[in-house]
Formats: structure tokens, C-alpha cells, sequence
């Protein structure tokens, strides 16, 4: 009898666009599905929201939610819930502006934003000196396996 063998599947990933939210510089829902996949270690399955949102949004759910009033670039949602790793939250509107303060490549700083969101998720965190180079080591090489430069 032949022997099966599992392989992992990749998390359900489902992109939904505020509608006030306009669709330019805003990477494709393939690029974003694939940025998030990249950032996902194996196993990690289940489903994956990826919201992107204007400021307004962003701000009354960083306000409610971490007790800071501003918008911010991205926002993790992890449930302790089977089958559901989590949302992300990710602010167009602050992205596209810290691209452009930064000198970033637009489309480089949205998979920066994917990827982090998708570790903080996986329970990687940055409060303290030694896990914030881990993870930052982390997301360097995952944009680098993406043909993106180091974000730092």
C-alpha cells in the first residue's frame, strides 16, 4: 500500500479593500496573498484576513484597541479560534505616506507591512531589544526571499 504523506496547506488569505479606499499603489491581492504566504511558517494554516483601510479606520481601531489615537501602518488580530489565524488591518493611507518620507519603494514597504503583520501573528514581537532584532533579522530575510532590500 503506498504511503501518504501531508502536505502543508497554505492558509486561506482574504483580501478585503475599504471601499473609500482607492485602488492605486495598493499591490494586487496576489501580490498581497503571496507576501503573506512568504511570512507564514509551515503549518501555519487556517484563514487569514488582510483588511486595507483608510486612516479613519485605522485610528478609531488603534484608539479602541491599544488606547492610541492616530492612525497606524498595520494592525494583527490573532484569535485563539481553530482554523483562524488571524486579521490584519493595514492603513493605505499611512503606508503609502511613510513610503514616501522613507525613500521606499512603495510596493517594498506594502510586503514590509504584510510580512510584520503575519509574524506578529505567529507571536514574534519587538518590545524588547532581543526580540525586536529576531524579529527584524526574521523579516529581512522573508523580503529578501521576496527580491525585496532590507527595510532597515
Amino acid at each position: 500500500m503506498a504511503r501518504r504523506t501531508s502536505t502543508p496547506v497554505a492558509p486561506e488569505v482574504s483580501i478585503q479593500v475599504q471601499r473609500r479606499v482607492p485602488a492605486r499603489g495598493i499591490p494586487s491581492a496576489e501580490s498581497l496573498r503571496a507576501f503573506a504566504r512568504a511570512a507564514l511558517q509551515p503549518g501555519a494554516g487556517g484563514e487569514l484576513t488582510l483588511r486595507i483601510t483608510d486612516a479613519e479606520e485605522s485610528r478609531a481601531l488603534n484608539r479602541d484597541f491599544r488606547g492610541k489615537d492616530k492612525p497606524t501602518n498595520v494592525l494583527s488580530f490573532g484569535y485563539d479560534v481553530p482554523d483562524m489565524l488571524g486579521d490584519l488591518v493595514i492603513c493605505a493611507d499611512v503606508v503609502a505616506q511613510e513610503a514616501a518620507e522613507q525613500g521606499k519603494v512603495p510596493r517594498a514597504h506594502w510586503a514590509h507591512m504584510v510580512v510584520h503583520g503575519c509574524l506578529h501573528l505567529q507571536g514574534f514581537d519587538h518590545e524588547c531589544e532581543p526580540d525586536a532584532a529576531h524579529m527584524e533579522a526574521t523579516e529581512t530575510a522573508i523580503l529578501a526571499a521576496l527580491g525585496f532590500r532590507n527595510p532597515y
